[in-house]
């Protein structure tokens, strides 16, 4: 706001300079015309009352010369020959040539005394000296010096020191408006990045203008609404999961009385499969507010108790050994994330091998199957949820496309990001990043 309103003042100073100039230079030009007129027409007139005494010079300081000034006395003024030209002929004035030149004035030239005290100081003041030449036919030429100012240099750090002034003036309370009104609005912001429903905060004071502090006021009962339709939702989730969970635990032990074996295998495994499904859409919805606090874990050795589940299921899993490395982080969603990158891997590559890659900025989990790998323009659709590919999953596989998108909701939540790369030799990476 400050450099708009410095802008606007710099525009506004340069279109005033303009015009101050540009009146400068007619009422110059006025200054100069009207007199000069005057005497060259009051000189024209003694001399046609007889010839001039020795030495004697016209009045208002015309003099009789011969020969005009010399061609190189110094640069023409076009705008006063032009209206000299036009007021002389107005006024009834015969002459044949007009000329100009502008000379500089030495304070200290002895010729000044030539002009008297008076007049001397006003020629050293403005610094150079307007010689006008007027030929009249038979007579010669009378010649005129006036006061002329030859540098604009005056008018220029004039104006500059108004403009400082003006600056001052304006801007010194345009910023202190300005941060007055920013202050509160950047703590609004740091506020508005830092929220999360759930955690306790205090409300922002409502600082600053009035209508600052209305934004505020509504950020704050934003947050109110927010966190009591977040609390709302989870009574709700929690309802829904137990209303399923009952008539499914119903029928678990229902499904004992059935005598083939094979079927009721069939029917067991299925209601695991409702629940397992059950268990991520609920972790998926509630995920924005997880229970478990951040600590301090061995991030090595979580991902080795992890691997060793797996291996007391006979499944195919190593895990490259390493020292100890402290991570803070919620342990159980981090478990559940690593879980579902080795579930998919062992589902459709077989085996996998996991391993933990540390630098100094960040840490990576990378867990690599031998499976038929993604096509490239795929890789970031199976993050979406309820998304399979059908070309490396069907129905035995089981699961309805959860897994990888809870996984990346729970690594986007910790600060990191996930991602997957196929592998030159063949399978899947899928890498999870974490910031150190």
């Amino acid at each position: 706001m400050a450099l708009l309103v410095a802008i606007a003042l710099f525009i506004a100073q340069a279109i005033n300079f303009a015009m101050l100039l540009e009146g400068r230079r007619q009422l110059r030009l006025q200054l100069v015309i009207g007199p000069a007129v005057a005497r060259f027409v009051d000189a024209s007139e003694r001399l046609n009352i007889g010839p001039l005494r020795p030495d004697e010079r016209l009045r208002g300081g015309v003099r009789l010369a011969t020969q005009p000034p010399a061609p190189d006395a110094g640069p023409h003024v076009r705008d006063v020959e032009r209206n000299m030209k036009d007021a002389l002929t107005e006024a009834g004035f015969h002459f044949r040539n007009l000329t100009t030149s502008v000379r500089p004035v030495d304070p200290n030239d002895p010729d000044l005394d030539r002009f008297g005290p008076r007049r001397a100081g006003r020629f050293a003041r403005m610094g150079g000296e307007l010689v006008i030449a007027v030929e009249q036919p038979g007579r010669g030429w009378l010649v005129l010096s006036t006061p002329w100012q030859r540098s604009e240099a005056p008018l220029f750090w004039s104006l500059i020191a108004q403009t400082l002034i003006l600056y001052g003036i304006v801007l010194l309370p345009v910023l202190w408006i300005g941060r007055r009104i920013s202050r509160p609005l950047r703590s609004l912001a740091a506020a508005a990045r830092t929220f999360k429903p759930g955690e306790a905060d205090v409300p922002i004071e409502p600082r600053g203008p009035q209508d600052v502090r209305d934004v505020i006021a509504a950020f704050n009962a934003l947050r109110l609404r927010v966190t009591a339709m977040l609390n709302e939702k989870d009574r709700m989730l929690g309802a829904i999961g137990h209303d399923l969970r009952t008539p499914l635990a119903a029928l678990r032990v229902r499904i004992e009385s059935v005598e083939d074996d094979t079927d009721r295998n069939k029917m067991a495994d299925t209601i695991e499969e409702m629940n397992r499904t059950l268990d991520d859409i609920l972790s998926l919805a509630r995920l924005g507010r997880p229970s478990e606090p951040p600590t301090e874990v061995d991030l090595a050795a979580l991902v080795d108790a992890v691997v060793e589940d797996f291996r007391d299921l006979d499944h195919d899993v190593t895990f490259a050994e390493m020292p100890r490395l402290q991570m803070r982080l919620r342990p159980s969603l981090m478990r559940r994330a690593v879980r579902n990158l080795i579930e998919n891997a062992v589902k459709y590559g077989v085996r996998a091998e996991v391993s933990v890659i540390g630098s100094p900025h960040e840490v990576c989990i990378v867990v690599a199957d031998q499976g038929p790998g993604i096509p490239e323009d795929r890789l970031s659709d199976v993050f979406d949820p309820f998304t399979r590919l059908e070309t490396s999953r069907n129905k035995e596989t089981g699961g309805i496309g959860l897994g990888l998108a809870l996984a990346c909701a729970i690594v986007r939540d910790a600060g990191g990001d996930i991602r997957l790369e196929n592998r030159p030799e063949g399978g899947l990476n899928a890498i999870i990043m974490l910031p150190r």
